[in-house]
């Protein structure tokens, strides 16, 4: 059974993610420098925070646990397999909005920028992790090596988010903080900033609640299956 905070994840997401877009295109001001364009800054960076952080973590977590012998259950592969198709759709929506925001501020669709080629790259990635688990029959073997792929493609994690201060870059820095501490944002536009956060994280975590309980149905139908195969077979052979 359901229980309450199942049942109320996918209409409390879509409430806090409908209160984001009505105070970041009505209540908050635009900005001094960017104008109108500050809107996007309520749904670009809460996009980058859970493709990056939130989603892929939660997938090189489950990976991890799946490698250590004493953690391994098919139950994190398929968190390893829900959540690498949920990062992918969050990294494609942050690539696309960082080209809308882009156009007007830089005057193009794409550079190859530092962090928007490592991100384009951590997309790539994870397409690959993809491709492997469906090129792989056995699931022992293919949650072994998707698992390992993650825990490689995680160090590409630290050169997106460190990219601004390593290179010299056309993205900007930190959208909340500045690198001593001291907040980029206020008012209406810092508050809605963070309910964008809290109001993607929670659509993430539905879609990714959904796409498990996907991957779990299809997981028992094949045990099913092969289990009513196994007796039909054994059934033959009795009679035979």
């Amino acid at each position: 059974m359901k229980t309450l905070f199942q049942r109320a994840l996918g209409p409390f997401a879509l409430v806090t993610l409908a209160a984001t877009v009505w105070l970041g295109l009505w209540i908050t001001p635009p900005d001094q420098r960017q104008g109108e364009l500050v809107r996007l800054l309520y749904i670009h960076p809460a996009l980058a925070w859970v493709a990056l952080y939130v989603s892929f973590g939660v997938v090189v977590v489950a990976s991890a646990l799946y490698l250590w012998p004493r953690t391994r259950s098919m139950t994190l592969d398929r968190v390893v397999e829900a959540g690498l198709e949920v990062s992918v759709i969050f990294i494609g929506l942050t690539l696309v909005t960082g080209s809308i925001w882009g156009r007007p501020t830089w005057g193009v669709w794409w550079a190859w920028d530092a962090r928007l080629t490592s991100t384009a790259v951590m997309g790539v990635l994870e397409l690959g992790c993809i491709a492997l688990r469906r090129a792989n029959d056995d699931p022992q073997t293919r949650a072994r090596r998707s698992a390992v792929l993650v825990l490689v493609s995680a160090v590409n994690v630290p050169i997106i988010h460190f990219s601004v201060q390593w290179w010299n870059t056309l993205h900007q820095g930190a959208s909340v903080l500045t690198p001593t501490g001291k907040l980029n944002v206020h008012g209406s536009q810092l508050w809605t900033l963070l309910l964008s956060f809290f109001a993607f994280t929670l659509v993430y975590g539905w879609l990714l609640r959904s796409r498990y309980r996907l991957e779990s149905d299809r997981s028992s139908r094949h045990d099913r299956q092969l289990q009513r195969a196994i007796a039909e077979r054994q059934s033959e052979g009795s009679r035979a």
